[in-house]
């Protein structure tokens, strides 16, 4: 993983408005920091992805997503981190002031707390939740190595080494209020 040094500039990098890409449980996700307009919409164009669709955020504690959502009991905080070491994404109420540029034309924002150790490292070391969408083109294959997130995305990306893991399909994409399931 990387060094102290090296999360310092890509902090300054995200800060910045930048974008990265990452390895996560399926594939290479591709990500900005979801407090910042500009970077999202950034990604969006790059990905040619509609902005009423919406976006996953990740993170490696709910504290991180509090911010976004509206509160949760320890025993509902609980329930989103084991269903997170399962890949298992929600679709959850958000608060009035979640930005319409994460959650689309929803009344909900897409969320998982990861359990893939780099991942979740990234949002524990950097200390905030990332979009997390698939590091692809809307429509196209997503990238599960370092050297295809190279070829697709050049230097508009900051793309981290590391290793997908072993997944075979991206998350479950699951309604929070009455789990019904919407991907899986």
């Amino acid at each position: 993983m990387q060094t102290t040094t090296s999360f310092r500039r890509l902090a300054a990098h995200l800060a910045r408005g930048g974008l990265i890409a990452y390895p996560t449980e399926y594939c290479y996700g591709l990500g900005c920091d979801p407090r910042n307009r500009n970077a999202v919409r950034r990604l969006l164009r790059l990905k040619q992805r509609p902005q009423h669709k919406g976006l996953i955020l990740i993170a490696n504690k709910y504290a991180q997503l509090a911010p976004y959502l509206q509160a949760l009991t320890p025993a509902e905080q609980a329930t989103l981190k084991n269903d997170g070491a399962q890949a298992i994404t929600y679709l959850m109420p958000v608060k009035a002031s979640c930005p319409r540029w994460l959650r689309g034309a929803h009344d909900t924002l897409a969320v998982r707390l990861t359990a893939h150790r780099e991942a979740a490292t990234l949002c524990h070391v950097l200390n905030m939740p990332l979009v997390s969408t698939s590091a692809n083109r809307s429509g196209g294959k997503p990238a599960r190595t370092y050297a295809q997130c190279q070829r697709l995305f050049g230097a508009q990306v900051w793309v981290l080494p590391g290793r997908v893991g072993k997944r075979r399909k991206p998350s479950t994409i699951c309604s929070w209020v009455d789990g019904r399931i919407v991907r899986n």
